[in-house]
């Protein structure tokens, strides 16, 4: 793969963190948060399809307490990434983004290749950019197997399609998410309401309507597109060889038993850990277990000496 220019040259301190920018091969913004020591060895971590690089903000700032380079990175589309003008995604660009990611984040002073923490989407991804450009020494990906159950993401979809016209309030778009998510108590973080921490994942139109901090287009064009790739998704799980962490939900509607069982028949070197009472949404529903689940696994990791 071609690698293109950076706006920053290298890694750059992180503390407190800074926005990163990347080009893409055809030249798209991609925004990238830094945090922790950049000589350390670094976790790169892929949000899940409709997300942002905010849903990692928990776990990449307790895993950069622990030593840790993490770089968060809003996929094509998404937050404060570029949208294509022609509306023409494809999965290859977001396999071509995440491996330029990777190998941004093993430019020194980083000891060695990062390791990848793949959400959804981020973790199909990252299986297809491992097997054919080996940009990360281990992977983490959480619930998502390379072949789904069907009836989990459509109910996904038809959720992420509800809402053409967007939002008159942070309220409005709330209550959304509460019906959508009604498992989630109306807790608060740090002091913020539910409202107040939409406000990343909403943006305003000049109609001032609130919508998602995403392109609607790649509805049309990913998500048909995912069916599509579980072919070559299984062949890429066949081929993956550095150490692998599954976290599933043990209230996921997207991958079941039998979809668990097949990956890690295709990769059985990999291990599975379930997390209690959490649905796909694991880093939302319990991000400590899940936290604590990941340090576990990358912990053994952190020495690389060795590695290349």
């Amino acid at each position: 793969m071609r690698m293109v220019a950076v706006s920053a040259p290298g890694r750059i301190s992180t503390t407190p963190a800074n926005v990163v920018n990347l080009r893409a091969e055809d030249g798209l913004r991609l925004a990238v948060h830094a945090r922790g020591d950049p000589h350390a060895p670094a976790l790169v971590f892929a949000h899940g399809f409709g997300q942002t690089r905010h849903a990692w903000e928990a776990s990449a700032n307790a895993l950069a307490d622990d030593g840790w380079y993490c770089l968060t990175a809003d996929a094509r589309g998404h937050g404060d990434s570029g949208w294509r003008d022609d509306g023409e995604y494809d999965f290859a660009q977001f396999v071509a983004d995440l491996t330029l990611l990777g190998r941004y984040a093993a430019q020194p002073p980083g000891p060695a290749l990062p390791i990848l923490i793949g959400a959804s989407m981020g973790g199909l991804l990252g299986l297809i950019a491992q097997a054919e450009h080996s940009p990360f020494r281990a992977l983490v990906l959480v619930d998502i197997t390379p072949r789904w159950e069907s009836a989990g993401v459509e109910r996904i979809l038809t959720f992420m399609r509800a809402h053409p016209q967007g939002f008159a309030s942070l309220d409005e778009a709330a209550d959304a998410i509460a019906h959508y998510l009604p498992h989630r108590t109306q807790r608060t973080d740090g002091g913020k309401s539910r409202s107040q921490r939409l406000r990343r994942m909403l943006v305003a139109h000049a109609d001032g309507r609130l919508r998602w901090h995403w392109d609607p287009r790649l509805l049309d064009r990913i998500a048909a597109d995912g069916e599509r790739q579980q072919t070559h998704l299984l062949d890429a799980a066949r081929r993956i060889h550095v150490p692998t962490l599954l976290v599933s939900g043990e209230r996921s509607d997207i991958v079941s038993d039998s979809t668990i069982e097949e990956f890690l028949q295709c990769v059985p070197h990999a291990e599975h850990v379930c997390v209690a009472r959490a649905t796909h949404m694991i880093v939302g529903d319990r991000n400590d277990a899940f936290t604590d689940a990941v340090r576990r696994f990358i912990q053994p990791l952190r020495d690389v000496s060795a590695s290349v």
